[in-house]
């Protein structure tokens, strides 16, 4: 699989891309290891440069750089964790949907979707311009939306609008709980409200 033709495809072409994705065979470990990987770097990289060069806001108990270093690789990590258990509950919810239970499947959908977030989090090397990772995040529920309607899972029509609202749901939930984690191992609150 080439990387830069399918993120360029998912992003612009994505109901083409949904098709030709559902019958690749891959397997779990081949979805993170050359994509997933090296994408969710993106905004761990941006963040720490962000931080360390623009936030001038001295942290208790370690360095500025130091702090930023941490909170990179850990919101890297728990990024992939987070995509991770985002396919691992989409394939456990697929029985109460009446679609098709295939971990590989439920994998591909939850990190290809994720697409758009890691590339717009390039906009974290600017603090100002963090805000606009908001677009990714938008354009990777959709793509969450048009996975699900391709059909990836298998999904019938008349449930599809259900099975996305629940992902979105331990989306939300994954999401803030990492932030929680994250908020509380590092307490830099009022930092991050400048990202």
């Amino acid at each position: 699989m080439n990387l830069v033709a399918r993120v360029q495809a998912i992003l612009l072409k994505p109901k083409e891309e949904w098709v030709k994705i559902k019958d690749e065979p891959t397997t779990v470990q081949q979805l993170f290891i050359p994509y997933a990987v090296i994408l969710a770097a993106i905004p761990a990289v941006a963040q720490f440069l962000g931080m360390a060069f623009f936030v001038r806001i001295p942290f208790r108990g370690g360095t500025l750089m130091t702090r930023a270093l941490l909170y990179a690789i850990f919101s890297y990590l728990l990024s992939l964790v987070v995509v991770y258990a985002l396919g691992f509950i989409i394939n456990a919810l697929a029985p109460n949907f009446s679609s098709t239970q295939s971990l590989p499947l439920a994998m591909k959908l939850a990190v290809y979707s994720m697409t758009p977030v890691w590339i717009m989090g390039i906009f974290s090397l600017i603090p100002a311009l963090s805000v606009l990772g908001i677009l990714g995040s938008l354009y990777g529920l959709y793509l969450l939306y048009l996975g699900f309607a391709t059909p990836l899972m298998g999904t019938p029509k008349e449930k599809v609008t259900g099975y996305f609202v629940v992902s979105v749901v331990v989306v939300i939930v994954l999401m803030a709980v990492v932030g929680i984690i994250l908020g509380a191992a590092f307490a830099i609150r009022g930092v991050m409200a400048f990202f």
